[in-house]
């Protein structure tokens, strides 16, 4: 899937933000149009518009919902399954990079840069790939 994670990453030179890239990389996985998950995504990117948890994890976040969601059905019955999933990939994600807060990994008080954009792109795909899709 190492593909994968390389679309994400040129999508996101294309100009998409972290979550459009991450979720846009793995719609067609998860039966959303491309389109609409561009769409779906856009608030997320920089940290949700307020460098707060990195855009690449929350895209990663919303791939957990489509997967884990039982939808309009049966509303409520999954959320608890869907919040341990995205618990489980937060705490991955900081566990390797030492944070999933945007303006730290971007080191905006600190001045030294924990992880470039790319690199969070291709963990946040990672985590996609490990956790949701084997």
């Amino acid at each position: 899937m190492e593909e994968r994670q390389e679309r994400a990453v040129a999508l996101h030179e294309k100009g998409y933000n972290c979550a459009q890239a991450v979720v846009c990389a793995y719609c067609d996985l998860f039966g959303l149009e491309e389109e609409t998950a561009y769409k779906m995504a856009e608030g997320f990117g920089l940290g949700m518009g307020m460098m707060e948890v990195c855009g690449a994890l929350t895209g990663g976040f919303m791939l957990a919902g489509v997967k884990c969601s039982a939808g309009t059905d049966a509303p409520g019955t999954t959320k608890g399954q869907t919040y341990r999933q995205t618990r489980a990939m937060g705490e991955a994600f900081a566990a390797k990079n030492g944070t999933m807060l945007c303006r730290e990994l971007k080191g905006v008080s600190t001045g030294k840069v924990l992880r470039p954009c790319p690199d969070c792109i291709r963990d946040g795909c990672a985590l996609v790939e490990e956790m949701l899709l084997k």
